[in-house]
């Protein structure tokens, strides 16, 4: 086992995460349950456990209370520093409400035996840094099995969702680390090597990960592919062992000369 000299640390830059709001969602229809979607789409990005997240449904009473600790009697409160710092999100989720159907099932004699529900929606990301925002996506989601109440029909019917939406923000948010330490090495190759990233990333064992080197180029980030790795072990929440599948020699090179190496999570 060859421990390399010259390595690079980035313990801190591994766990900061992303701030990420969710505005209130705009509507082509007059429905008290517009709100049922929105909070759908905070649960999921919160349930991925990688962000910050801000719901900017309730923004306006988060705002209230922000201006009344401005005022004298919070001057010297910290508190209100991490409030504001907590309420500038670092990318801005928008929803659009296309349709909201719900269904009222009835018996033979036309009595009311419950209720079914289905709902679209599109979502576009802005970066509130670039004012970059994504194409719209649609969503649609299965109709709901039958419910006692409209709530409950509503609730169902979001529930079919949640797996495309999670497939969304993973390849929306993509998942990187930085490599921290060069655990192996065989031939000038790196063969095992530690990340800063792990379970609270949502990275796991038998994850693959692509190694790129990143440029400036016109003060912009160029990424290069220089090899890919695979999870072997999780150290802790925020840490991964990985072998090199592919790119020893071209990830040891790059890290023993204090490039800028990322790792980003290969969404399958």
């Amino acid at each position: 086992i060859s421990l390399m000299m010259g390595m690079q640390f980035a313990f801190s830059q591994s766990n900061e995460k992303d701030v990420v709001g969710v505005a209130k969602f705009t509507s082509e229809v007059n429905s008290p349950f517009v709100d049922a979607v929105s909070e759908k789409v905070v649960q999921v990005v919160t349930n991925t456990k990688r962000f910050i997240v801000v719901d900017r449904t309730s923004y306006d009473k988060v705002k209230e209370e922000l201006e009344f600790q401005k005022s004298e009697a919070f001057l010297d409160s910290k508190n209100t520093v991490k409030q504001d710092v907590a309420l500038a999100a670092h990318y801005m989720i928008i929803g659009h409400l296309v349709k909201l159907n719900i269904y009222t099932m009835k018996n033979p004699d036309g009595s009311v035996n419950g209720y079914k529900a289905s709902a679209s929606f599109t979502l576009k990301v802005n970066d509130v840094e670039t004012g970059v925002v994504t194409e719209a996506e649609s969503f649609r989601t299965n109709t709901s099995p039958l419910a006692l109440s409209k709530e409950q029909a509503v609730n169902q019917a979001l529930q079919s969702i949640e797996q495309p939406l999670s497939i969304y923000f993973a390849k929306t948010f993509p998942v990187y680390a930085k490599i921290v330490r060069i655990q192996e090495s065989k031939k000038n190759a790196a063969s095992v090597i530690l990340i800063g990233g792990g379970t609270s990333q949502g990275i796991k064992v038998n994850d693959l990960l692509n190694v790129e080197m990143i440029e400036l180029i016109n003060e912009k980030p160029y990424p290069t592919e220089i090899g890919t790795i695979k999870v072997i072990k999780s150290s802790g929440t925020d840490f991964s062992e990985c072998s090199v599948v592919k790119g020893g020699q071209e990830i040891l090179g790059n890290f023993n000369a204090s490039k800028e190496i990322k790792c980003k999570l290969i969404v399958k």
